[in-house]
């Protein structure tokens, strides 16, 4: 709640900068004594004007929302949306809006930016011209485009060339009018001017230098455009784009000093000539400047936040620093890169052949970075500007700072001076992100950038910000390491490299290369998928099977109890009747609880692990293959039925679907891949929830990765537009293996994007312009991968030795439920969870301490036991487990090769009471042998028994001996005591 007697701040404009005054206010605020009202003018609350032009890939305004609705309530904001503020009564201190609002105030903070200048053009007003401003603007400029064909952007300069972007990827034909002699005039020269040119044009985008437009011709809509030079060009649409005017009507309406070129006039401390108004963002006029970025304006915002509360800090001016990709061409400039004097010496590096050019202005005889051109290679933009904002003297010579000659070297953290602005969007200094990283004891980038608002705008300076945190993180021995487990100390990305360029192909080949110890639950599936991905042997062959977690080596999702599923591929989700008959006979015949999946399959649920082979044998023969719902893999590619069927599809979306999922099945990746392919913009296959999408467009499929599901939903990301089919799978080869060579243990698509230094536009460089120069090899991996598909389950069914592997006990052919059924809506499922399956024998603890798994200790105490004779050693996996069934009693047994010892254990695991610790993975943790159950992943000693994850609870171990090649476990004889271990958990419904 407020302090007695709140004073009012009337925010008037709800944009980027209004919102960011009152993120500000409310952080300094710790004392509640304002209360704030806003005034939105546009029909929804504040969003990111920035990032305008990704409204045509994903056409969802909310997701370029700064704060829901509900985040202004939990503050106790008023806010009113669709309502502009009229008129400011400075006698009487009150603001009146267009609905009859009165609001009463103390301080005034006006936000109200600018607006889109349109030139005094004959015919600018007809039908089919456009300012390029608002999301109504690009709704508008959506629909229109729908029927047009050609379209003229007035205006080459930062927003005119968006806009061609956004005209060009809706398919137009796309003109740049520019009146000056160069593109972006006021951020760069000559020379970057023309390799940008060379840039665009080379996209198909014509670009007209020095042309005046006349007047627009066209009866009643536009049809032509007529240039001061007597030329003329055929559009049938315009986006205007030269330049913006401040919203300082209201300022002039209550006689506030304007400045001469328009804007409110303010003092450092943002004042205006009434000391109880403030201006910031762009109807600010600062020193007879005003200031079009965003980041200045959230400066203006911070200061007077700030001042509000308490502080005295002022307003110096700021460089406009500006990074964008603008028509796929990286761009920056900062400092002063017009600067000039008998001071200042350019120095410049210009490859036409690269497209690259970099134009670096120095003064003090090379100390000093005043201000630079970039295009083509913005990489040290975050870096270049830091220095340029900073006094200290250079520690690198210019030419090692340009990236050029033999002391080329990249600039890091550690040459910038602690007040150097790491971040200009939200003017965050080295010494505020060292600061918060000490105090929060932030130890990632998500977490800077949480708590710091460093690269949550435009993302340049992530790079940087990452730089920032690993040198804070050295200097205090906090460093971070990404070893994947205790086994290896290397990330799953530098396993990938050693076993591509050693070409290592058997785990136990990279563990005495690279690693230490047995391996464990967490590297075994991980190095498994690394090698499937490069070089794609059948996973349930012998040296990789007990590698694989419980879904890879039955090839089949375990579910409760143990029992399986049965997910055949339908491509597409195209189905005959015939295999659809097939699928139902099955699942009668095994009495399996069948259900739609949500990625367009049938599935068949309750399968036993004995049962798996028969079954898909069955499948095999009605003309079906794995569908990889198991994997760690590609899986589906849902589709509508475009334009076969549909009267709105615009291209076959079931065909393309069929031919990608038969290109891509089976391929293993860091974490499951999902597709779609959607036949029309409706979208009806949710193809922008997948981590990849495709969809149709009249020219072909608009190409979208990075989307996801699930818990944490994610948007994909447009990564190219119009592609034909052959370029869409290309670029879907590149990407599929760039993020297979790239992605952390279990990390999805989506979060490895969000991660991705550089974001979209980074991969676009590397996918679509091949920065890194490896899509050859991309392509070509790739390649291999589809030209050795095989079907995992075609392998099983016709080889007897893997058969075998599937057998429920392998000391006899008899087989007995696991786990008890019920009936419900005509379908079989699984009772209850039993619970707790612990066993409560009455065995003293030292007892259990001291039992050498490999020994012939008595397990218990006072009890009989016999030595039991459970198969050969080649009835057993190495480096894995089996059951065997002594009696009622089941018992896992495991042959740790890679230690030369045997252990056995109950095969119950005890937290969910499920028969399956027998096809969990083998491993060690600081030496102790342990299993990991294949359900919840708990583990256990081998060695002891106890809980080594969860310690509440523990199982049963036994000895085992090796006589010759028979195999010999010594378990309890008392029945009592078989029937308590062989049905714990029983009681509770399994």
């Amino acid at each position: 709640m407020w302090t007695k007697n709140p004073k009012t701040i009337v925010v008037i404009g709800n944009g980027m900068v209004g919102h960011r005054f009152v993120e500000k206010l409310i952080e300094f605020d710790q004392h509640r004594q304002y209360r704030i009202v806003t005034f939105c003018e546009e029909p929804r609350a504040a969003y990111d004007r920035v990032g305008l032009t990704s409204f045509f890939a994903h056409r969802d305004a909310e997701k370029l929302m700064l704060a829901r609705i509900d985040w202004y309530r939990q503050h106790g904001i008023a806010l009113h949306i669709g309502d502009r503020a009229a008129a400011i009564d400075r006698r009487k201190r009150l603001v009146t809006s267009d609905r009859g609002a009165r609001v009463s105030y103390d301080y005034v903070v006006l936000a109200t930016g600018s607006y889109p200048f349109v030139p005094p053009i004959e015919g600018i007003h007809k039908p089919g011209v456009f300012v390029y401003r608002t999301i109504e603007d690009l709704e508008k400029i959506a629909d229109y485009a729908k029927t047009a064909q050609r379209c003229a952007v007035i205006g080459g300069g930062l927003l005119g060339l968006e806009a061609a972007k956004a005209a060009y990827d809706l398919g137009l034909e796309t003109h740049v009018i520019e009146f000056a002699p160069r593109l972006m005039p006021r951020q760069i020269d000559d020379a970057g001017s023309q390799l940008l040119v060379q840039k665009i044009e080379s996209l198909g985008v014509h670009v007209h230098l020095n042309k005046a437009t006349k007047c627009v011709v066209g009866s009643p809509a536009v049809e032509r455009m007529v240039f001061a030079d007597g030329d003329e060009l055929a559009v049938d649409m315009i986006i205007v784009s030269t330049g913006i005017r401040p919203r300082d009507e209201l300022a002039r309406a209550c006689q506030l000093e304007v400045g001469e070129r328009g804007g409110v006039v303010v003092d450092d401390r943002l004042r205006t000539s009434d000391e109880n108004i403030f201006a910031i963002g762009e109807v600010a006029a600062h020193a007879g400047k005003i200031y079009g970025l965003v980041a200045p304006g959230y400066e203006m915002a911070e200061i007077v936040a700030a001042n509000l509360c308490g502080e005295d800090r002022r307003f110096a001016g700021t460089d406009l620093a500006t990074k964008l990709k603008l028509m796929g061409v990286d761009v920056a400039s900062f400092g002063r890169p017009d600067a000039e004097g008998p001071d200042i010496q350019p120095v410049i590096f210009h490859d036409p052949v690269g497209g690259v050019y970099k134009k670096l202005l120095f003064a003090s005889e090379g100390k000093r970075l005043i201000g630079g051109i970039l295009v083509g290679d913005a990489s040290a933009f975050p870096q270049l500007s830091a220095l340029a904002d900073s006094d200290a003297p250079l520690a690198a010579s210019p030419a090692e700072l340009l990236g050029v000659g033999s002391n080329a070297s990249p600039v890091g953290a550690e040459s910038l001076d602690a007040d150097a602005v790491i971040c200009s969007c939200n003017h965050v200094t080295k010494r505020a992100l060292g600061a918060a990283i000490e105090s929060q004891e932030l130890t990632s980038v998500k977490a800077v950038q949480e708590c710091t608002r460093a690269g949550t705008s435009c993302g340049g300076c992530l790079p940087l910000v990452a730089d920032v945190l690993r040198s804070a993180l050295a200097d205090s021995g906090q460093a971070v390491p990404d070893h994947l487990c205790e086994h290896f100390a290397y990330s799953r990305r530098e396993l990938f490299e050693i076993a591509k360029v050693h070409e290592i192909r058997t785990f136990d080949e990279l563990l005495e290369s690279h690693g230490s110890g047995d391996g464990c639950e967490v590297c075994k599936p991980v190095v498994a998928s690394i090698l499937a991905s490069l070089w794609n042997e059948c996973i349930v062959d012998p040296k990789h099977q007990t590698l694989q977690d419980t879904n890879d080596r039955f090839l089949a999702n375990i579910q409760r109890g143990g029992l399986y599923s049965v997910i055949p591929r339908v491509p597409g989700g195209e189905l005959t009747p015939d295999k659809l008959l097939a699928l139902g006979q099955v699942a009668k015949r095994y009495n399996l609880y069948t259900k739609i999946t949500g990625g367009q399959r049938i599935a068949l649920f309750g399968a036993a692990r004995h049962q798996l082979p028969s079954i898909w044998e069955e499948l095999i023969e009605a003309g079906f293959e794995s569908g990889h719902a198991y994997g760690k893999a590609v899986r589906t590619v849902k589709s509508c039925v475009g334009s076969t069927w549909c009267r709105y599809g615009v291209q076959d979306s079931v065909g393309f679907a069929i031919r990608i999922e038969e290109r891509y099945r089976g391929i293993r990746a860091p974490h499951k891949i999902k597709m779609a392919v959607s036949g029309c913009i409706r979208e009806c296959a949710e193809a922008q929830s997948k981590d990849v999408g495709l969809i149709a467009t009249e020219q072909g499929y608009n190409l979208y990765v990075g989307g996801n599901g699930g818990a944490r939903p994610r948007h994909a990301d447009l990564l190219a537009a119009d592609l034909d089919e052959e370029t869409a799978i290309r670029y879907i080869d590149r990407f599929l293996m760039y993020y297979i060579f790239t992605a952390d243990k279990l990390m999805r698509t989506a979060t490895w994007l969000e991660q991705l230094e550089g974001g979209i536009d980074y991969l676009r460089s590397v996918i679509l312009e091949d920065r890194l120069g490896i899509c050859e090899e991309l392509e070509r991996r790739m390649q291999h991968l589809v030209d050795t598909y095989q079907c995992e389950w075609k392998r099983v069914v016709e080889n007897p030795q893997l058969r075998a592997e599937f057998a429920q006990f392998v000391n006899t052919d008899a087989t007995e439920p696991d786990v008890e059924l019920v009936y419900k809506r005509g379908q079989c499922r699984p009772a209850n969870d039993p619970g707790s399956g612990l066993v409560s024998l009455e065995v003293d603890a030292a007892t259990i301490d001291g039992a050498e798994a490999t020994g012939e200790s008595d397990v218990s105490e006072g009890e009989a036991h016999d030595w039991v004779s459970v198969g050969a050693v080649s009835d057993f996996p190495r480096n894995g487990g089996a059951a065997v069934k002594c009696g009622a009693l089941q018992v896992a047994v495991y042959h740790f090769a890679s230690r030369g010892e045997w252990y056995a254990c109950q095969n119950v695991c005890p937290h969910r009471g499920a028969k399956v610790l027998s096809r969990g993975i083998v491993g060690t943790e600081r030496g102790e042998p342990k299993v990991a159950c294949p359900l919840h992943k708990k583990t256990y000693s081998l060695r002891t028994g106890k809980g080594l994850s969860d310690p509440s609870c523990g199982v049963q171990v036994f000895p085992v001996r090796v006589e010759g090649d028979e195999v010999f476990v010594r378990v309890p004889t008392e029945l009592e005591t078989s029937d308590r271990l062989a049905n714990c958990g029983r009681h509770a419904g399994v």
